[in-house]
């Protein structure tokens, strides 16, 4: 199985680079598999990330999205507590080319080669069954029966409810959704389930995504409104989730936001740095992606270990108090979310590297 490593200098003009310990190329011409490793830090641990499957552009898109996604990765789990690094996959699926047992077979291969640094689970593109193919070829997977949780996606969509109940009651002084208007962009995985909650808990929804079927469920199962996908971040709501793809949160849509809140399970939400600023200027309230997304990395995590269900429910409800915190040090400090949420991650790695020169 051919795993190609990519040289410092080969990535070190790339803008999506920040000191990435180990990115390698993954290619089996018999199966198809195509696409990248990126592990970015393991100071606290393997690195643990989801196995992305899309159809890109081309390589460059794969190569930023698995750059962007690892580091990500590594804050989500410093920032949950977990003693794990960060670490992502992509696939890229060529035109018209299906998704194979084979191909995951053969990725499972190639994440054999890396000898237990890089651990991988479901993202998007990818399924349990999918995972279960990978595990037929290494042991250093998550999201299979085997394994304890079989979908994480459960697991993520209760941590963002329980961030979202924490910047309502931030901003609006009450934790309840009743009569909140909830604008959910994307119905996969995590947000049909999420949408599901909200739902229950009173909220109003409005919902977008590329599945005509899925918003016909939406419609029929919630009285949920339709809303096309090009125009739901600019409905008029109480709360924006992004649940679909990252870098919606832009210099373009930013301006046209007319929620009070942004909070969902989309990875990379804001496509630069400066988005986060541009935000907090427009008095939207912004819930730092990985922060409020963790309930899925930290429920394969606490699984592998072999806690109970009691335990990863309470750890995953707790990513609410985690925000809570996150907000009024915000405040407190004149900056923003996502820079206090940064700073948080990088002090946890800071300790341990100091811990581990010390001893």
């Amino acid at each position: 199985m051919p795993v190609i490593a990519l040289s410092e200098a080969e990535l070190a003009s790339h803008p999506a680079f920040e000191g990435h310990e180990e990115v390698v190329r993954i290619e089996d011409e018999a199966t198809g598999l195509a696409g990248y490793i990126a592990i970015h830090d393991t100071t606290l641990g393997p690195s643990l990330g989801g196995c992305r499957v899309w159809r890109y552009a081309d390589e460059g898109a794969a190569l930023e999205d698995v750059l962007r996604l690892s580091r990500g990765m590594t804050y989500k789990n410093a920032l949950a507590g977990l003693n794990l690094g960060g670490g992502k996959a992509v696939i890229i699926l060529a035109p018209g080319a299906p998704k194979t047992p084979a191909l995951f077979q053969a990725f499972g291969a190639a994440i054999e080669e890396l000898a237990g640094r890089y651990i991988t689970a479901e993202d998007v593109g990818t399924t349990p069954a999918d995972m279960a193919d990978v595990a037929r070829a290494t042991k250093h997977v998550r999201g299979t029966p085997a394994s304890g949780v079989a979908d994480p996606s459960p697991y993520t969509a209760l941590g963002v409810f329980h961030g979202i109940l924490a910047a309502v009651e931030y901003r609006f002084g009450s934790s309840s959704l009743e009569g909140i208007r909830v604008a959910v962009q994307g119905l996969g995985h995590v947000g049909w389930h999420l949408a599901e909650k909200l739902h229950e808990a009173g909220a109003d929804l409005l919902v977008s995504d590329i599945d005509a079927k899925a918003l016909a469920r939406a419609e029929e199962a919630w009285g949920a409104l339709a809303v096309p996908v090009a125009e739901i971040h600019a409905a008029p709501v109480d709360l924006f989730a992004p649940c679909a793809l990252g870098a919606g949160l832009n210099a373009i849509t930013i301006p046209q936001i007319r929620a009070a809140i942004v909070a969902g399970a989309a990875n990379n939400q804001l496509a630069e740095s400066d988005d986060a600023g541009r935000l907090r200027e427009r008095g939207i309230l912004y819930a730092p992606d990985y922060a409020i997304n963790a309930g899925g990395v930290v429920a394969l995590a606490l699984a592998g270990a072999g806690r109970s269900q009691t335990e990863m429910r309470d750890k995953v409800e707790a990513i609410g108090a985690t925000l809570a915190a996150i907000f009024a040090l915000a405040a407190e400090e004149k900056t923003t979310t996502a820079a206090i949420a940064d700073r948080l991650a990088e002090e946890r790695l800071t300790a341990v590297k100091r811990r581990s020169q010390a001893a």
